[in-house]
């Protein structure tokens, strides 16, 4: 890839996102923050980047985009485009999580989740595709999760729009071979950062309350969650922040598709996992020619 000058970031208000934005800030790129509500709710939060960016030497712009929203999707991009010229990197991070019971979770929030954690990269992938595609370079960088390889009890629609997005983003890098645009999946473990102020709980109280004395095992397992990545010595998000700057730095078609970035739980395995499907997707690549 020629020189990378424009960033897309979603869900730069708060947690990855953020520190990403103030990384690359950093390191001289223009910045496009994206975020939902970005003159109410989440106005300080752009004011901070605004802030981060008068001592960096990037360029920083903070654009409105909800990635539930097509049309949002769609304006934000066209504007991002308008102002600071094509985008040669986007880093799909929006995402919003749970913690419950399963069945407890009506169809109406499971599809929430799926909503934003899927198809908004999707909307986003849309709406930014064809343009690299066309100039023959590009990179999508999409922020999973090691829940996107394992699985955890009281999150099983966060754990299924993350195996969701491994799906999709694995499809789209076969169908991109060749296109000078590289996909790249981020895994991160456990983290502390403004993510576990989204989360949600089921909306059926009394599908939670049958489960009796065990009604109460989600709230005392992240809770332990909780105490574990506020203790000293915990996990730095910047990790994660770091490692897509990695990312980005590499040469064109040389970065590894999939990167883990868990200090804690070294994985939870999910390296050998990504390994055996490396070499299953190579397989099936070969087979059909």
């Amino acid at each position: 890839m020629s020189t990378i000058n424009n960033v897309l970031i979603t869900g730069a208000s708060s947690g990855f996102g953020k520190l990403i934005a103030v990384k690359l800030l950093e390191q001289g790129t223009t910045v496009i923050a994206t975020m939902r509500d970005a003159a109410g709710r989440n106005a300080g939060a752009a004011e901070e980047l605004k802030a981060a960016a008068e001592g960096a030497p990037g360029a920083l712009h903070v654009l409105e985009m909800d990635v539930s929203d097509v049309g949002s999707v769609d304006s934000a991009v066209k504007q991002a485009t308008e102002t600071a010229g094509p985008i040669d990197v986007v880093i799909n991070n929006a995402g919003i999580g749970c913690g419950g019971q399963a069945e407890a979770f009506t169809a109406e929030e499971f599809s929430q989740i799926l909503d934003v954690n899927v198809l908004g990269v999707h909307r986003v992938n849309r709406a930014v595709l064809q343009g690299m595609r066309e100039r023959g370079e590009g990179l999508i960088i999409n922020v999973s999760s090691i829940l996107g390889r394992v699985a955890m009890p009281f999150a099983a629609p966060y754990n299924s729009s993350k195996w969701a997005l491994e799906g999709l983003i694995e499809t789209l890098r076969i169908e991109l071979t060749g296109t000078g645009v590289d996909v790249a999946i981020v895994e991160p473990g456990g983290f502390m950062t403004g993510f576990m102020g989204n989360m949600f709980e089921p909306g059926d109280k009394d599908r939670v309350a049958s489960y009796g004395e065990a009604a109460d095992a989600p709230e005392k397992m992240w809770s332990g969650f909780v105490e574990a990545m506020t203790a000293e010595g915990a996990p730095d998000p910047q990790d994660v922040a770091d490692a897509i700057a990695n990312l980005i730095d590499k040469p064109a078609g040389e970065r590894p598709f999939r990167t883990i970035v868990d200090p804690l739980m070294g994985g939870a395995g999910a390296a050998g996992l990504n390994e055996l499907q490396e070499q299953v997707q190579v397989g099936i690549a070969q087979n059909m020619g």
